[in-house]
């Protein structure tokens, strides 16, 4: 099997037993890898409506056919579950180095299962696989764990808020690269395992290695030759800090507002200027889009890959913290702690204005970082009303009320991007298969630069979301950096010249669709209906600061329908018969 090495590892940490397994070949051409595969393997695996933190829920740590070669944006990989936010389907794709080095140890897959009995910790290195005490981590954060076993290989840790199960607990690598959505942190927590650590040495081979090579040169010609690639380089994914607030729908004081009025405090530019240090790139990627920064908060010295537009967005904005040094003091702590930097920015704005509201009986306000860190901790180690925070805005809104100001969508807190200024996120918030994210389709700049027109409506946004949700699925089952610039005809000649599989455009894309229907189909099972994919009533209804900027509950209704009559579902928003045999999945549903 070219460009894959054919086994998974088998690991039950409730038997310590280990064993091999050879990669099905039928599966691979049909689920690609990565996201695809890792769903296919999660149907096997699990009844699918378990308690995601039981011992009966896995871990699997996902490469793809691209993982680890010679293709740009190649450290991709991911961790396949069933969400503790979201109790549906995860996929959490992660970046830097240990998915490279996955491959290089000879393992495609690595399916963790059960629970150790006490805190323990994997330590791979080639075909020796070891289950070793983890009970000096136990109780440590990641940045301390990772540092500990670092000599030993490439580290994946999660901190105290795994330990804790908190909802949205992250799993570190690289100190500040994250499994960071749904809560995966939570279910490593739940099988006491602190880290895994790996160290390989093998090569991959491909199906044709002249013309695979061939095709990576065109591809890092694209990327060179990128116009928009220096700037990213430059700036990183803080640069859209500006033009988002410039066009209202960057997420200020909990969603309450689209614009921040110290938003140039907190850009791109203002980073780039007083903290960033140097460009921090992840295995094979001439991009290079991460940020290294050195910052003082509160006459502390502090390192930092961050924050990214994301963390400021949610930590920042949406907190109503106008300083760059207090943002990333924030961005430090969630790292150090295992926590997922979007949903904690939400949960600590939901708090902030539930508290306000007399909601709750806490003294908390926006711009104030420091309190904001102690709740922060507070929720990493579930004390006082942290306890209750650490599920998630969904469960605590529902507890005390508020749900109409509780930013999510199926559970999951919305990312850094109002819907009410680019009415296309609604539709991509509501029907992403993990819950709020912008991953699966980013509709901003096409609404914002005018490729999807009105720029206050709803034409074309169904087709652009299920056309962009197939194509994003072969990515992330590839797996490559959705930053990497390329076409579908790009992709294609890639994976084709390294599998030697031979897909046509239109097999990679129905590929895509198939695996975007399975997910589907995990979630159908898992209860979700049409009443689940929507968006929450201040999103719904309210304005922005411009009157065009309302959704409306009929247009947003007008726009699901478009798109799931586009996707072959039911008006219920579940797959029909005829759908599900097109893309021979007859008998996942």
């Amino acid at each position: 099997m070219y460009s894959y090495t054919g086994k998974i590892l088998r690991i039950d940490l409730s038997t310590n037993r280990v064993s091999e397994e050879s990669l099905d070949k039928n599966d691979a051409k049909k689920f690609m890898g990565g996201k695809g595969l890792g769903a296919k393997l999660l149907f096997d695996e699990i009844d699918l409506t378990i308690d995601p933190l039981s011992a009966d829920n896995v871990l699997i740590l996902c490469t793809g056919p691209l993982t680890g070669s010679l293709a740009p944006t190649s450290g991709r990989w991911c961790v396949v579950t069933k969400s503790p936010l979201t109790s549906l389907f995860l996929d959490s794709q992660v970046g830097g180095y240990f998915g490279a080095e996955m491959k290089k140890a000879g393992y495609d897959f690595i399916i963790i299962q059960g629970r150790a009995e006490k805190p323990v910790y994997i330590a791979i290195n080639d075909e020796n696989v070891e289950i070793k005490d983890a009970g000096e981590l136990w109780g440590k954060n990641s940045f301390y764990t990772e540092k500990s076993l670092r000599d030993k290989g490439r580290v994946f840790s999660i901190g105290v808020a795994g330990e804790k199960l908190v909802k949205f607990a992250c799993i570190n690598t690289e100190l500040h690269r994250h499994a960071g959505r749904g809560g995966a942190g939570a279910v490593m927590g739940s099988k006491n395992l602190k880290a895994v650590v790996i160290k390989g040495t093998k090569k991959l081979s491909y199906a044709d290695e002249e013309k695979f090579r061939d095709a990576v040169k065109k591809s890092l010609k694209i990327i060179n030759e990128n116009s928009f690639i220096p700037t990213r380089r430059k700036y990183g994914t803080p640069i859209w800090i500006n033009p988002v607030n410039e066009n209202k729908l960057l997420p200020t004081y909990n969603f309450s507002k689209g614009s921040f009025e110290k938003a140039e405090n907190i850009s791109g530019e203002t980073m780039y200027e007083t903290m960033v240090v140097k460009n921090k790139a992840c295995f094979n990627c001439s991009i290079a889009c991460g940020k290294w920064t050195n910052f003082d908060f509160k006459e502390k010295k502090y390192e930092l890959e961050g924050p990214e537009y994301e963390t400021i967005a949610l930590l920042g904005s949406n907190c109503g913290n106008d300083s760059l040094e207090g943002i990333a003091y924030l961005n430090y702590l969630c790292d150090d702690f295992g926590l997922d930097t979007i949903s904690t920015g939400n949960v600590v704005g939901f708090a902030i204005e539930a508290a306000k509201k007399k909601l709750i009986d806490e003294d908390l306000d926006f711009n104030d970082p420091v309190t904001h860190g102690e709740l922060i901790r507070k929720i990493a180690y579930r004390e006082g009303i942290g306890d209750e925070l650490a599920e998630g805005v969904k469960k605590f809104s529902e507890k005390i009320g508020g749900e109409d100001f509780a930013i999510q969508s199926k559970g999951m807190e919305f990312p850094g991007y109002d819907p009410r200024g680019a009415f296309g996120m609604a539709l991509a918030y509501a029907t992403s298969d993990r819950g709020a994210c912008h991953q699966r389709v980013w509709t901003v700049r096409a609404e914002i630069e005018g490729a999807l027109k009105p720029r206050y409506g709803i034409d074309g946004r169904a087709q652009f979301a299920k056309e962009n949700q197939d194509e994003r699925a072969c990515c992330f089952s590839l797996v490559l950096c959705d930053f990497a610039p390329f076409g579908v005809d790009t992709f294609v000649e890639l994976l084709n010249t390294a599998t030697g599989f031979g897909y046509s455009k239109e097999e990679y894309l129905k590929t895509g669709e198939r695996i975007w229907n399975l997910t589907k189909i995990f979630n159908v099972k898992n209860g979700v209906t049409r009443k689940d994919e929507t968006i929450p009533k201040r999103i719904m209804e309210e304005t922005l600061e411009i009157d065009e900027a309302r959704i409306g509950k009929d247009t947003f209704e007008k726009m699901l329908d478009e798109y799931y009559k586009m996707r072959g579902w039911d008006e219920n928003g579940i797959p029909k018969k005829e759908k599900l045999r097109e893309l021979n999945l007859e008998g996942f549903l």
